[in-house]
């Protein structure tokens, strides 16, 4: 009897990296969780748990050693996030891994409007250079994610304009990466773009929310230098407040407007509209 192909999945204890674990534990799949922290890695059947930080090649190699494919989850945000993601990336073709699935960003370039998008292209490139296959999951900004831009008085501010956001459920992100990792053949040096089936404006995505929650939530349109000041109180580095700031230019540049079919395409059904993911979220 041959042995089943190894998978193992970063991110475990996150929102999307649980989600993947737990759906490949329920399908009765092996995986091997890597974390940071062991004492927070789910507790799920058929899961062996390593520890390994980004940053850290030797723990790397040790827990990806056997593995066949690598479920990667991009890093925390951090100035020097493309440097662990390179650590971690040669550690993974190092140990004798043979395919990896990252989640990217949509509209991954080296001068993306969003100044984090720029990471994910240049991770993008080391991941090409590895010698590993791969599969990029370019994930637009999140549905889940809206109502945590409003303030405690109900407004979203930011520098968007009437540009439009194809915004994606972490869900459906977490769905496609499990239908990628059961057939990674079938989806090697693939990149899908992941969104929802419509892209919507900012003072549309309050409007949803109001309509949805039964409170008023409304989008101010900041110019960029107000939103500069607006964020200044809270003290974070420069290139925090560039990301900040450029979700929103990015959306009102249009790079976030497009609309895929990518996750029906892969998942094998339609993607999550923005309704229907605030009206299943209570």
């Amino acid at each position: 009897m041959s042995t089943p192909p190894v998978i193992a999945v970063t991110g475990s204890t996150g929102a999307v990296g649980g989600r993947v674990a737990r759906d490949l534990a329920a399908r009765g799949i092996p995986q091997r969780l890597v974390v940071r922290d062991a004492s927070r890695a789910p507790s799920l059947e058929g899961a062996e748990v390593h520890v390994a930080r980004y940053s850290d090649a030797d723990a790397a190699r040790a827990a990806l050693r056997g593995v066949d494919t690598l479920f990667m989850v991009s890093a925390s945000e951090t100035a020097d996030r493309v440097e662990h993601h390179r650590t971690f990336v040669e550690a993974a073709a190092e140990a004798g891994v043979r395919s990896i699935v990252y989640t990217s960003f949509f509209a991954a370039a080296p001068d993306a409007v969003f100044t984090l998008g720029r990471d994910h292209a240049a991770t993008e490139e080391i991941i090409r250079g590895s010698g590993m296959r791969w599969t990029f999951l370019r994930d637009n900004f999140y549905m889940d994610m809206m109502e945590l831009f409003a303030g405690d008085d109900g407004v979203i501010r930011g520098p968007a304009g009437d540009g439009r956001c194809s915004l994606v459920s972490r869900a459906d992100v977490a769905a496609t990466a499990v239908a990628v990792l059961l057939d990674p053949a079938a989806h090697a040096d693939g990149t899908y773009d992941l969104t929802g089936p419509e892209a919507l404006t900012m003072t549309e995505v309050a409007e949803k929310i109001s309509a949805v929650r039964g409170h008023r939530v409304r989008f101010v349109d900041e110019t960029v230098d107000e939103a500069y000041a607006s964020r200044a109180a809270y003290g974070a580095p420069r290139w925090q407040v560039d990301a900040w700031v450029s979700t929103y230019t990015s959306i009102a540049s249009g790079d976030q407007a497009a609309v895929s079919a990518d996750v029906e395409r892969v998942t094998g059904r339609p993607a999550q509209s923005f309704e229907e993911f605030l009206g299943a979220v209570s």
